[in-house]
């Protein structure tokens, strides 16, 4: 099955993980952004699956936090594949077409989300409707207590 987002902060994404089936056959289709997309792709290689990077584009890397560069990294090389939109500039559009090209190659998405709108174009809210758009299943988790 493949599947779309630190053991102390992805305590709900582990808990879920043995739910999607063995672990040999799991992928995590991730941008690789900062907070629960790198959590997922490190729970899913933890566990001996695989991952596949999404790069929205060229400059993303580059815009996302300094100390999170190195760990984005480092997961693009141990991707067993790289999906890139074409973009160049790390936009709240290419952002969206990052999140519509992660979807339209997973069979479920996982989503860390307050149910709330995005904050703007492209984030966690945008994404959900698309996956419901297209028929994607969609797994919503969102911590007790947790606040944006």
């Amino acid at each position: 099955m493949r599947v779309a987002p630190q053991p102390h902060r992805g305590t709900l994404l582990a808990a879920g993980l043995p739910s999607y089936g063995p672990a040999d056959q799991l992928t995590a289709v991730s941008c690789v952004a900062d907070g629960p997309d790198t959590w997922w792709a490190h729970l899913v290689l933890e566990a001996g699956g695989r991952v596949e990077a999404v790069v929205p584009a060229e400059e993303y890397q580059a815009g996302l936090p300094a100390e999170h560069q190195e760990t984005c990294a480092a997961l693009i090389r141990r991707a067993v594949k790289i999906r890139r939109t074409g973009l160049e500039q790390s936009t709240s559009e290419a952002h969206q077409a990052g999140s519509q090209l992660m979807i339209d190659h997973c069979d479920r998405l996982v989503a860390v989300w307050d149910g709330l709108p995005a904050r703007g174009y492209g984030g966690t809210a945008d994404a959900v409707a698309y996956a419901r758009e297209r028929g994607v299943p969609v797994t919503v988790l969102w911590p007790e207590g947790a606040v944006r």
